[in-house]
């Protein structure tokens, strides 16, 4: 039989079959026991119930238990203090190794892939959280439009239009799990329609679009990339049915797209009927210049704008959303409802509460001028012990590139400064072609002003190093 306590401190539910087989019932009880920690199925610290509430429980005398219970702490398989509950001892015979401890284990890393997690606005989400979950309505918490909640639909497009400068309708807005499920949506819908070739930037980021695309049979054409972003005049030969951009601050070289640029990318896409897909990934963050509209206000017909939470909060949260020109809106909400029948909802819930109570206005002002700090350390530290490097990107987001001078190899580099336990990251990696101008691309979100500093001279003794036996 499988017997159950309501015990927050002991084990749940654990089956123990009771047969008239001839077999002391004590017997029985001990090999149930034995055979569930042995199995995983109770593991080590678990509390087993009182040796009375599991005699009831079963239909025999405490005795019986009481003796089970000590045949097992004799064997070690539980432990029994006076005053306590019986614990098990042991793990079961078989588990998975434990993760191997990578030998270089980086004290530092420069990793461009995600913001602090330290500065997330706790109090104001858990305020946020309250909110809902005393105001939502049964209803809530039904199915919802795989388009999303239509309080977050509207608070989002009242956000963009306000600070990005969209063109977007809270119909137009699909809430998706953050950028990765965007674009495979944009995607799907794309092929749906009967694209085949999707034209990205050269470099770009090589985990999203691009796998995406080719996993759907789509031809992948790269697009060079100059100091401001794409290169526009390549438009001009380029037969593509839709471009992925990150014209605010091009990833990763952080390259801004001009007015003029954007223009041209706008009549490229109404003259060959193809979509643009504007990445928006870290626009709120900028430090050195004003703000640039969206491409989408300038072509809602033919760009779908893409924005996310993860570099502005955190990318656990899995928010990100769409506003979808409404030529392909019906081909991207049927993707979405294939995909999962629409995000949580009170994920939802909450982030339209939050915005909305202009708790996401106050984070970026006050996350800003944290990241313009460390920004600007990392900047001094490359001018102070680095000046052969190239810094570029600078002015917005939370990443730089720094190209390397001719004679420096960036994979020797990148090798000698893991050995002394600093993380970087290549250019070279984000190249389609495989060429390209050799550089760093250095995040500088999770770390403080002293570690940075203490990074940079890492990786200049890095460097000298490198120069050394070259």
């Amino acid at each position: 039989m499988a017997v159950s306590w309501t015990d927050s401190r002991t084990v749940g539910e654990l089956l123990v079959e009771l047969s008239a087989d001839g077999v002391p019932v004590h017997r029985q009880i001990e090999a149930a026991i034995r055979d569930a920690i042995r199995s995983g199925r109770v593991e080590r610290g678990t509390a087993l119930p009182a040796t009375r509430r599991l005699a009831e429980a079963l239909g025999v005398s405490r005795g019986v238990v009481v003796e089970a219970y000590q045949q097992l702490v004799a064997e070690g398989y539980l432990t029994s203090r006076a005053g306590s509950y019986t614990r098990v001892a042991l793990g079961a015979d078989a588990q998975d190794p434990p993760l191997p401890r990578a030998a270089d284990e980086l004290a530092i890393d420069f990793c461009p892939c995600r913001a602090d997690g330290a500065i997330f606005p706790r109090k104001a989400w858990l305020r946020s959280t309250r909110r809902v979950l005393l105001e939502a309505t049964p209803a809530d918490f039904g199915y919802v439009s795989s388009r999303g909640v239509p309080r977050l639909q509207q608070v989002l497009s009242s956000y963009l239009n306000r600070v990005r400068g969209t063109s977007a309708k809270p119909s137009s807005v699909v809430v998706c799990n953050g950028y990765g499920q965007g674009i495979a949506l944009i995607v799907q819908a794309l092929v749906a329609r009967g694209a085949r070739r999707l034209a990205v930037e050269d470099p770009c980021a090589d985990d999203d679009a691009v796998p995406v695309a080719r996993a759907a049979g789509l031809e992948i054409v790269g697009v060079p990339v100059g100091p401001d972003g794409i290169r526009v005049e390549e438009l001009e030969r380029l037969d593509a049915d839709a471009l992925v951009l990150t014209p605010s601050h091009q990833w990763p070289t952080g390259g801004v797209l001009p007015a003029t640029s954007r223009a041209a990318v706008a009549r490229w896409a109404r003259e060959r009927e193809a979509f643009v897909v504007e990445d928006d990934y870290d626009a709120e963050y900028r430090y050195d210049r004003a703000p640039i509209g969206s491409l989408q206000g300038l072509a809602p017909d033919r760009v779908i704008y893409s924005g996310t939470a993860s570099k502005t909060l955190a990318p656990g949260l899995r928010l990100g959303w769409l506003v979808v020109p409404s030529q392909i809106l019906g081909d991207v909400v049927e993707a979405k409802q294939l995909a999962d029948r629409g995000s949580p909802v009170l994920d939802q819930l909450i982030f339209a509460d939050f915005v909305d109570h202009g708790e996401f206005d106050r984070h970026l002002r006050r996350t800003r001028p944290i990241y313009r700090r460390r920004r600007d350390a990392l900047l001094s530290a490359l001018h102070a012990r680095l000046p052969d490097l190239e810094p570029t990107g600078i002015a917005a987001g939370l990443h730089l590139a720094a190209y390397l001078p001719d004679w420096l190899d960036e994979g020797r580099l990148i090798a000698a400064a893991r050995e002394r336990g600093v993380g970087l990251h290549g250019l070279g990696p984000y190249y389609l072609s495989g060429g390209g101008r050799a550089g760093l691309v250095f995040g500088y979100a999770t770390l403080d002003e002293a570690t940075i500093s203490a990074g940079i001279g890492v990786v200049a003794d890095a460097v000298a190093q490198v120069r050394d036996r070259a």
